[in-house]
């Protein structure tokens, strides 16, 4: 299970150019794989005939996050709805993801919600859990949906969430660099092997104070990715139980520590400075390092800071693929709408009308729909089109994300933290790191 709203932070300025902006997100914005034989089918993937308007004045909140971009575009889209069903109009909230959250769970706990609310990947299964969120089936069309797409919104076979767009897990790389320090270009489908391959001839090349990649040898989803290439499943299975597999761990805490000794990955200090999409502060921006994990989305930010230097290329794989296919973010209705039969059929429409499509373009990842996603794939920009090749490369054999079990957020987000920094510090053992986060698991174990 990954929690990606609760790493990766909004990427504000992929908005601002038009990119496919996703969250990624979170952060943590959540991100766990499976196998695709493994995900439920929806509880429905036929909308039933769309009734008949009422004319009953109807006024739907509506509550998202993003950019100034994304909110023109979303307010954009409600306005066309009004407009063909003039008996409903939008109390829209919408801000930047800092206190997003927060906000949305204390209405939620006050059952003042909004009907409409859209959500990370991260947060669908606690949300799911607490009867919070209503079940959009029949209303809500997903036959146009991918079904890995669709399987964190699902909970004992009924649809509580919708996805709005899809992002694929791969790397960033600073192309104009290695191209100048004369290392060589990863390809799609690259290995594991490859990776640790180019770091070591990379060496002899690299200037004082740069960089091969940042030091992931503690790094939750990085070690995920390398997990699943190694055919070891989820670090943390659906129903809720540790499943690090300790020899790959070792394994993969080792060669992050030879990297470490060798020079190849930022010194401890230099490494907790990142922050990630901070042109000041960020090390690839910065120049310090030359690779680091990204979305297909998020190339657009890339390039804002120094145009045309960077490329994007699939996750290294071994016995399976390292990447895998993420919901961008999911739109759902509150369990205690007052309205939810029409806010059903504003989601419906939302995403499934082509003309809505067209308004909110790619500002929330590539449409989850597929048809309006091929309609826009005509008008995209360039650097839409390399973000659009990765989410390609990485879909025939490209791991199935799943929100994972509920309940294990302070694992992820302290309990993993505390020995990622240990690790990265020299504070303990590749051993020592593995037995800590064993003996942290048992607290959230089912």
């Amino acid at each position: 299970m990954l929690k990606w709203k609760r790493s990766l932070t909004v990427l504000a300025m992929t908005a601002l150019l038009g990119t496919m902006a996703a969250c990624g997100g979170n952060g943590n914005s959540n991100g766990a794989t499976n196998k695709a034989e493994a995900t439920p089918e929806p509880a429905s993937t036929t909308a039933a005939a769309t009734a008949a308007p009422s004319n009953e004045p109807v006024k739907l909140r509506i509550m998202w996050w993003g950019s100034q971009p994304r909110h023109e575009a979303t307010l954009a889209a409600l306005e066309l709805y009004t407009k063909n069903n003039p008996n409903v109009t939008f109390e829209p909230e919408y801000s930047g993801m800092d206190g997003y959250l927060d906000k949305l769970s204390t209405q939620a706990a006050a059952k003042n919600a909004p009907d409409i609310v859209q959500l990370d990947p991260g947060w669908m299964p606690d949300w799911m859990s607490r009867g919070q969120l209503a079940d959009l089936a029949p209303e809500v069309d997903v036959s146009k949906f991918d079904a890995k797409l669709l399987s964190g919104g699902q909970l004992d076979g009924k649809q509580y969430a919708v996805p709005l767009g899809s992002v694929a897990f791969g790397m960033v790389y600073d192309k104009a660099a290695m191209d100048k320090l004369g290392i060589a270009n990863p390809a799609n489908g690259w290995t594991w092997d490859d990776f640790f391959a180019l770091a070591k001839e990379s060496k002899s090349k690299l200037p004082e104070g740069q960089y091969f990649t940042l030091d992931y040898g503690g790094n939750y989803f990085m070690y995920s990715a390398y997990q699943y290439a190694k055919g070891k499943g989820q670090v943390i299975t659906d129903d809720g139980h540790f499943n690090v597999d300790q020899a790959v761990f070792l394994e993969w805490t080792k060669k992050f520590e030879e990297l470490r000794k060798e020079g190849l990955v930022p010194p401890a200090d230099v490494n907790a400075s990142d922050k990630e999409n901070d042109p000041q502060m960020d090390l690839l921006a910065a120049g310090k390092v030359l690779f680091r994990y990204s979305f297909s989305n998020n190339l657009g930010t890339w390039d804002s800071i120094k145009p045309g230097a960077y490329a994007l290329v699939t996750m290294p794989r071994a016995e399976e693929a390292g990447g895998w296919l993420k919901p961008s973010m999911y739109l759902s209705v509150s369990e205690n709408s007052k309205h939810a039969e029409e806010a059903k059929k504003f989601i419906n429409w939302f995403v499934n009308d082509q003309e809505a499509g067209n308004i909110l373009k790619t500002f929330r990842g590539l449409p989850a729909n597929k048809e309006i996603a091929t309609a826009l794939e005509a008008s995209m920009s360039d650097l839409d089109k390399v973000g659009l090749g990765l989410l390609r490369a990485t879909e025939p054999d490209g791991q199935t994300w799943s929100a994972g079990a509920g309940g294990w957020t302070n694992f992820i987000d302290k309990d993993w933290v505390l020995v990622r920094d240990q690790l990265s510090f020299g504070k303990v053992t590749p051993e020592k790191a593995f037995e800590q986060l064993k003996e942290a698991s048992q607290a959230y174990e089912k």
